[in-house]
């Protein structure tokens, strides 16, 4: 029987982020879960994105942007609520003020039975109530056929105390087969432990790939087996939007291109494979960071050298 086409089912916050400085206001669609499905969906992958969406003009915003990529927004995202804002307002002196209008309340969380991969994370897996949500759907899937990934991508800013946040990402951490997160992150959520300890405490937990990325410093990647310590690949850089969110879909999009997602359910990877789904990951990030905004790569600029 030949394996089930992947597709994945992506659940988490999407928002308008809106930057007021002086009279001008620009607005774009942001969240991170909304960046990885974006991005697993212009990889080809079918793609259900589950959010928080209102019935307004920055809801049907954020429904086109997704398009885009062909990306499919379920329906039940659709609320009477306004959509969620982060307002990042920039003073005389230049720094930025940031005000977040956020609602989490998505309700019961559903997968298709036929969704190979399901992922999670930032303020939708730490942010009441709609967190217990995504924990229940990752507690209902841990004996499933899917693929479970997460990201805690923490935001100090909107999710409640640090031990919350915490507590929220091990109740996930122990059901997820792939873990990635920033230095930033496991600095914030772990300030006493190391690079590696951090790893260590994902993979006790369950989870057969950790990834810690590194900004320019490249990325730790790990299994129960292996561990790599990779350099960023050479680039120039305009900015660093989403770059995070493109590691986390191209290493999901490489995973589910070489079959790898029944090994990493059984808790397997060997190390070439790991080797080889870090190296798409780099890729990713690094067409990302070479042009404006969360601009993640097409299959096409995946292979290129």
């Amino acid at each position: 029987m030949s394996p089930r086409p992947a597709s994945a089912f992506v659940v988490g916050e999407a928002l308008i982020d809106v930057v007021v400085d002086g009279d001008r206001r620009d607005e774009h669609p942001g969240g991170s879960p909304m960046n990885v499905a974006y991005g697993l969906a212009r990889l080809g992958v079918p793609t259900v994105f589950r959010s928080v969406l209102g019935r307004d003009a920055r809801g049907d915003a954020i429904a086109r942007h997704l398009a885009e990529s062909a990306a499919t927004l379920d329906p039940a995202s659709l609320t009477d609520s306004p959509t969620s804002t982060a307002v990042a307002t920039i003073q005389a002196d230049r720094h930025a003020e940031y005000t977040f209008d956020i609602a989490w309340n998505p309700g019961p969380l559903t997968a298709s039975q036929d969704a190979t991969l399901i992922h999670a994370g930032s303020i939708a897996s730490a942010l009441e109530p709609g967190s217990d949500d995504v924990r229940r759907l990752f507690d209902s899937q841990r004996t499933g056929t899917a693929l479970l990934s997460f990201d805690p991508n923490v935001r100090p800013g909107v999710t409640p105390s640090r031990p919350a946040v915490v507590a929220a990402v091990e109740a996930l951490a122990a059901s997820a087969h792939v873990v990635k997160l920033s230095d930033e992150d496991a600095a914030w959520l772990f300030p006493s432990l190391s690079a590696d300890a951090v790893l260590d405490w994902f993979l006790s937990r369950g989870a057969a790939l950790a990834a810690m990325t590194r900004g320019g410093d490249g990325a730790l990647v790990a299994s129960g087996a292996d561990r790599l310590s990779l350099p960023s690949l050479p680039v120039e850089v305009v900015d660093t939007i989403g770059a995070g969110d493109s590691f986390m879909s191209g290493l999901l999009w490489a995973i589910l291109d070489r079959g790898l997602a029944p090994k990493l359910r059984a808790g397997v990877i060997v190390r070439s494979d790991l080797e080889a789904v870090a190296a798409v990951a780099l890729q990713s990030a690094r067409v990302t960071v070479s042009r404006a905004g969360a601009n993640p790569p097409t299959p096409a600029e995946l292979a290129a050298p």
